[in-house]
């Protein structure tokens, strides 16, 4: 068997699927985006099985996007569950068939409590779709395993669906990337967005400081003090007019017979490169790994341009970014 060949005949299959039923999308679509976006209770996802994993992720990413949405397991409902929905909520229910017993043995009793109901089925004629105020179709030829069983075709047309719901609902919400964030605080992308330099950056006591004037040895015994890697020079206003890092000490050793009674001002890098203290944590990270001479230090301004810290890339990339 040719295995990469048997890759690309799933690849093929799936995007074909997928393919005729994004052409075939029809105002069913349109009035269940609507009714996801208009609903003022909860978002509900249930199905058995494979649609079940399925309807989990899609409740999963609708959360993500700020529509408050939870999975109940058809069967468990059937035993106490049902308890969880209540009038003016929506229950998005999954089922290729749209015969599944325990699916549909449930459906009625989500009306009469006063909730609505949206299926993903294959089966536009089921009892599934009879049961429902909104169909929408996933219908395909056939599944991508070779005895036309396993779901595969199927459960990526249903996630596809519901992306396609959860994304529409988005862009109805306006949602923006620090919304997103705001509910991803763990993830990298939510740091990325989140985390701002203040937080990580060294401050206060724990920002060593030096003036022009002092010499080299002061500078050395403060960076032993606080070893961060450099230390911010500033002038009587607190401004910054240059920066002392472990790089620089090297080379000016290897440059002159006797730095320790030379003033900081003589080796240090002028008008270095800076950030404030507002901007986004992942910008500072940007900034050290995009400068084709390496840094790993940068001195931290307020909005007056006042100095105000130090932020290392070893901090950056100890917070996850």
């Amino acid at each position: 068997m040719n295995l990469i060949r048997e890759g690309q005949r799933v690849f093929e299959l799936e995007i074909s699927s997928l393919a005729k039923i994004k052409d075939n999308l029809s105002d069913s679509f349109e009035r269940a985006v609507m009714a996801v976006y208009n609903c003022k209770g909860r978002i509900i996802l249930t199905g058995m099985g494979k649609s079940g994993i399925i309807a989990r992720k899609i409740s999963s990413t609708l959360s993500s996007l700020r529509t408050s949405s939870f999975y109940i397991h058809p069967s468990e409902a059937k035993h106490g569950d049902l308890g969880m929905v209540m009038a003016g909520d929506l229950v998005i229910a999954l089922g290729k068939s749209g015969e599944t017993e325990e699916l549909n043995s449930i459906l009625p009793y989500i009306s009469k409590i006063g909730a609505s109901i949206i299926s993903i089925t294959g089966n536009m004629s089921s009892t599934l779709a009879k049961l429902s105020d909104i169909v929408l179709d996933v219908t395909v030829e056939r599944e991508a395993c070779p005895n036309n069983l396993a779901p595969t075709s199927s459960t990526t047309a249903s996630l596809v669906m519901g992306d396609a719901i959860a994304v529409a609902v988005s862009v109805l919400k306006g949602i923006k990337p620090d919304d997103f964030a705001r509910y991803h605080p763990g993830g990298q992308l939510g740091k990325r967005l989140l985390l701002k330099v203040s937080d990580l950056m060294h401050k206060d006591s724990s920002n060593p400081t030096a003036k022009p004037c002092n010499t080299v040895k002061e500078i050395i015994a403060l960076m032993t003090i606080n070893p961060l890697g450099g230390v911010n020079i500033v002038d009587d206003e607190n401004n910054l007019v240059g920066i002392i890092t472990d790089g620089d000490i090297r080379r000016s050793l290897m440059k002159y017979e006797d730095i320790l009674t030379m003033k900081a001002s003589e080796i240090m890098t002028k008008d270095p490169i800076s950030i404030t203290e507002e901007e986004p944590a992942f910008k500072a990270m940007q900034i050290m790994e995009n400068r084709k001479s390496q840094i790993s230090i940068l001195p931290v301004l307020d909005n007056n341009s006042r100095v105000v810290g130090l932020i290392r890339l070893h901090d950056l990339v100890k917070a996850g970014l």
